[in-house]
């Protein structure tokens, strides 16, 4: 994809926002919802004035978002931001971490990107994970995994070293995540993976057993496959599940452990990934949005144009596990029919961890076109949410984060295009959900919506189920491809 030219310069900002509104039946008539502005960017030594790629955790009443702030046309950011929400959702507290860059507490790093939030229950403790990145002489590398820490979401210590500082690294795509469940055998571990693009991206994990101040050396699967994109997440029993594209984003994979993060299995095919281009250039490709709920089933959406005639949009799909190796057939969520020409793409999925069996609760926020044969400018990139409440039997109709929400002026440049986030995050504050996203408006910053659960329940005729469409057989893949013989160019997406 191609880049825009770096000389525009913004007059417009990103936000983020509350969402009011609930979704009508028809895509035509869809709702719109009400947006709250919870930070912005406010740095000068860059053209690109733009917060993007957020993600997000919540646990309790607190809701933690960290994002990019000031974002670089050839990778990472001048910082990574936070807002936190103390009481679900309701106010918001926002800053920047100190001491990760070197515009922000004179840290040791050039830039900073792929946040990621996880909370440590066992202790109480926040954390955002980082890639730390390094930009001199015309290279951008991804030079270390860093963690930063906070007792109560607002005040950040100094970064922790997870892998990388020190050394001559070249890393891409970070996600953490710890075991909350007090049940597991293996309470209180958190988990880092992390791959190495200049060695054809060999997925890496690290544990801490000391909610993020220690972490051992890295540890690959048992076949030192390679990977990009992983979202590992825990299961009430203990297991590590990790879901993960593979080196070229093709298909999608699954590793896991069972003692701890002590070893790591093989990777075990899940199913192809077949993505549509999208137009005008954006950023974006297949990488997996995963969750868990308190029964331990697994959800993992990604885009896919499989069931579209011709490969020619992309849709939202899933499947689900409860073993994180045997996996459910690939289904289509049906935000519109097939055939309607509908875009959709960088899917950011949550599951109400409150919820169990036949009534789980999911939200799926996502951007999207209303036209997937759009050029250039004519494009109108949105962004909607739609949400489960049997566990993704049924969905609602889509939810619209406001109209035309993205003035292409504002958008930031980067070397593979147009770029909002390769990711977008949703979490749940009590039962009602938080998608958070980029989205332009007059002011810098993200975007964040929200969606109550109890009004869906209160008010059946707003939410009309729809059901999920019959699926496809599940496209597997052979375990040769991962062969490093078979590899194609690395890829990075920092």
């Amino acid at each position: 994809m191609g880049a825009r030219s770096s000389k525009s310069r913004f007059s417009r900002k990103w936000i983020i926002f509350i969402m009011l509104g609930l979704g009508a039946s028809a895509f035509a008539a869809m709702k719109m919802a009400f947006t709250t502005e919870i930070s912005s960017d406010p740095y000068t030594n860059q053209s690109q004035k733009t917060e993007v790629e957020p993600d997000s955790y919540s646990y309790g009443s607190t809701i933690v978002t960290a994002f990019q702030v000031g974002r670089f046309a050839d990778g990472g950011a001048v910082d990574i931001g936070w807002a936190t929400s103390k009481d679900n959702g309701t106010s918001w507290q926002h800053g920047f971490l100190p001491a990760l860059t070197k515009y922000q507490g004179n840290g040791p790093f050039d830039r900073g990107s792929d946040a990621s939030v996880a909370y440590y229950a066992k202790h109480g403790v926040w954390l955002v994970s980082t890639l730390a990145v390094s930009a001199s002489g015309g290279n951008v590398n991804g030079a270390a995994v860093v963690v930063s820490r906070s007792s109560d979401g607002l005040n950040w210590q100094s970064p922790v070293n997870i892998y990388g500082e020190g050394i001559s690294a070249s890393l891409d795509k970070n996600w953490t995540t710890c075991d909350n469940w007090p049940q597991s055998p293996y309470y209180g571990n958190c988990y880092t993976e992390w791959d190495e693009p200049g060695n054809w991206n060999l997925i890496d994990m690290s544990t801490s057993t000391d909610g993020g101040l220690t972490w051992g050396a890295p540890k690959n699967t048992a076949e030192q496959a390679s990977g990009l994109g992983g979202q590992p997440v825990v299961q009430p029993n203990g297991t590590v599940v990790v879901p993960i594209g593979d080196a070229n984003l093709g298909n999608l994979q699954s590793f896991v452990s069972t003692d701890g993060g002590q070893s790591w299995s093989s990777v075990t095919a899940v199913a192809s990934m077949n993505s549509h281009d999208v137009g005008n250039g954006v950023r974006t490709e297949p990488l997996p949005s995963a969750a868990v709920d308190a029964n331990g089933k697994v959800y993992v959406v990604w885009q896919d144009c499989r069931f579209e005639n011709n490969c020619s949009a992309n849709d939202m799909v899933m499947t689900t596990t409860t073993d994180g190796v045997n996996w459910s057939p690939v289904v289509r969520i049906p935000t519109e029919p097939v055939g309607s020409n509908v875009d959709h793409f960088i899917p950011g999925l949550a599951v109400d961890r409150a919820t169990t069996g036949a009534a789980v609760h999911l939200s799926l926020t996502y951007y999207f076109y209303p036209d997937a044969g759009c050029n250039g400018t004519d494009c109108q990139l949105r962004v909607a949410t739609v949400q489960s409440l049997d566990g993704g039997a049924s969905w609602s109709a889509p939810v619209e984060m406001g109209q035309n929400v993205v003035d292409w002026a504002t958008v930031p440049s980067t070397t593979m295009g147009h770029m909002v986030g390769d990711y977008i995050s949703s979490s749940f504050g009590g039962s009602t959900a938080f998608p958070i996203f980029a989205l332009s408006s007059k002011t810098d910053g993200l975007a964040m919506n929200s969606i109550a659960a109890n009004q869906m329940n209160a008010h059946p005729h707003v939410f009309t189920p729809v059901r999920v469409e019959p699926t496809l057989s599940l496209n597997k893949y052979s375990a040769q491809y991962l062969r490093f013989a078979e590899r194609r160019k690395p890829l990075r997406l920092f």
